[in-house]
């Protein structure tokens, strides 16, 4: 059954209203008729929902029952990762709503080859956030990743502090005698909070901003003895939250 995200909420009388490319896509690739059933979601809550009406591009449901059960991950996981080279952005965005993630922040890091154009990056985030859209559909998700325009470093130890749990993946920890491992650190980790982690681009973190992150009350964490690709690591670690909470 198809799903789609409403941008308003539905009425007191149970109905809402689907317009836009989603509208376009009912009407005109699907095809659907009057007593067709979808999935309507607002809000983290998904219903099944019959169509009533339609018109140019325009569809209006009327919700059925009570809502569906979650497929939400306990914790709500942002990931923050440093601006990688071509489409790995797009990678992330993807597999990473695929694989749970709640957000996602991508940062101007020291070792960041690419760098922000301000001019084209309007465009750049609209892509990704539709990335993030057409993949919570596909794998029925009840809530689509916020993708954030690229922050500083500076503010993204700013926006830290609005978290429950922080850590960084950390490559010097992993080489140490006794890295600190994903297993270890979930442990402190609850249902409900708000986890914000931090990967670097390729060639990972500075020295400097793992000493800051450390300072801003981030912490280290290795992910295995192998070293993983930027667009690898964040969806290791996702996965491996998923098996603890899942």
């Amino acid at each position: 059954m198809q799903r789609y995200f409403l941008s308003d909420p539905f009425d007191d009388e149970g109905k809402a209203e689907i317009s836009g490319d989603d509208g376009k896509h009912i009407v005109r690739v699907m095809r659907m008729a009057p007593g067709d059933q979808v999935i309507a979601v607002y809000d983290g809550h998904a219903y099944v929902s019959a169509i009533s009406e339609l018109a140019t591009d325009v569809v209006i449901v009327q919700r059925e029952g009570d809502a569906l059960p979650s497929s939400e991950m306990p914790v709500s996981v942002t990931i923050a990762c440093g601006l990688p080279k071509g489409d790995k952005l797009d990678w992330i965005t993807q597999k990473g709503t695929e694989l749970g993630m709640v957000g996602l922040i991508p940062f101007e890091a020291e070792r960041s080859i690419v760098k922000w154009d301000d001019k084209k990056g309007g465009k750049r985030v609209e892509r990704l956030r539709k990335i993030a859209k057409e993949a919570a559909e596909q794998c029925h998700r009840t809530l689509i990743p916020e993708v954030a325009t690229p922050y500083t470093f500076k503010q993204l130890i700013n926006v830290a502090k609005t978290y429950d749990v922080l850590l960084f993946a950390d490559e010097e920890d992993a080489k140490s005698g006794k890295p600190h491992k994903i297993a270890d650190r979930l442990k402190n980790v609850s249902p409900k909070q708000s986890v914000l982690v931090v990967f670097g681009p390729e060639g990972g973190l500075s020295r400097s901003e793992a000493e800051a992150l450390h300072s801003a009350d981030f912490l280290p964490m290795a992910l295995g003895p192998r070293i993983l690709r930027t667009e690898t690591a964040p969806l290791y670690l996702l996965s491996t939250m998923s098996y603890e909470f899942e």
